[in-house]
């Protein structure tokens, strides 16, 4: 019997390795072209696999692939689970797994902790705001107060140039920090309890909650606006009405085949307000601007439910950046 061959050990970077490289990193561009090679068939991306608990309520995602071509492929598992700050601990948590695409060995291990999803998610909203945002942006509406609340006003103003947000949130608790907090970071905030008035004036509208039901209606928004929708990654939650989700005069989708199954767009073809055919996937809007937005008054939204090639990218773009 032949001796077993040992496989050699996988580099392991941790979150303050990522940390330390990631302010230098401009990731924005390499997000781009993972979309457009997924959206252009470039990209092999299974179904998300999926978890999800209710006592207490949390899930796990499991989301991998490759793009055609590459050395490598990655597989990443992303918890959320909101209680976990009453315990001491983050909401959320993962690692990032890179493997040799030539000989299936794992080849780094990124211990992230979550933070590279939120990352990649956040560039997801500034790529959408770059492609569909109308030309003039005053104010910028977020729906939550968490994590992707605070990241995704920053991405998304320095896409659109505007620092200038109204903040709805649930409890006025979580409203009075969150606009501490953001203010000492140069904007200028202003928050409400009432969903209509956070999207009233608003050009650019982000919803960042993991609500089950939705907050957003047709008539609270106006003519011209941009609804990015990243909160419901999982079929049950929602954020947007399905009157809403049938107004939008142009609707892109990550991935058409994930929302099918969550994000916004499932919920709107079951009450028969949208149909799949009237989707087109945001790699292909990268790529060609005019199946986006082509005029100031169409109402646009952005259904973004995070696809592996965000995660393939960044991970790629950081296991290089660190030596």
């Amino acid at each position: 019997m032949s001796a077993l061959t040992s496989a050699p050990a996988a580099r392991v970077i941790t979150l303050e390795q990522m940390l330390s490289v990631l302010p230098a990193l401009d990731l924005q561009p390499a997000i781009e072209a993972a979309f457009v090679a997924y959206s252009r068939g470039q990209a092999t991306v299974p179904p998300v696999g999926e978890l999800l608990f209710t006592t207490p309520p949390g899930d796990a995602h499991i989301k991998y692939g490759f793009l055609h071509g590459s050395h490598t492929f990655v597989i990443k598992v992303a918890t959320g689970f909101g209680g976990n700050p009453a315990l001491g601990l983050p909401s959320y948590s993962g690692v990032m797994l890179v493997f040799s695409a030539r000989t299936g060995m794992l080849e780094t291990v990124l211990l992230d902790g979550g933070h590279l999803t939120n990352v990649r998610t956040a560039i997801a909203g500034a790529v959408a705001a770059t492609y569909l945002a109308p030309a003039r942006v005053d104010r910028i509406a977020v729906f939550g107060t968490g994590v992707q609340a605070r990241m995704q006003l920053e991405a998304i103003a320095r896409a659109v140039n505007c620092r200038t947000a109204t903040v709805w949130g649930r409890r006025q608790e979580s409203l009075d920090v969150y606009r501490s907090d953001m203010e000492a970071a140069g904007f200028s905030v202003q928050t409400t309890l009432d969903a209509g008035e956070a999207a009233r004036g608003a050009q650019v509208i982000v919803t960042t909650t993991a609500s089950t039901a939705a907050l957003l209606d047709d008539g609270q928004v106006t003519a011209g606006s941009l609804i990015i929708a990243m909160g419901s990654d999982t079929p049950e939650k929602r954020e947007l009405t399905s009157a809403l989700v049938g107004r939008a005069d142009v609707y892109v989708a990550d991935s058409v085949s994930q929302c099918l199954t969550r994000g916004e767009l499932h919920h709107a073809i079951a009450a028969g307000t949208r149909t799949a055919d009237t989707v087109v996937e945001l790699g292909a809007v990268i790529e060609d601007r005019r199946r986006g937005r082509t005029s100031a008054a169409q109402i646009v939204i952005a259904d973004l439910t995070g696809v592996a090639v965000q995660d393939i990218a960044i991970a790629t773009a950081v296991a290089q950046a660190v030596l």
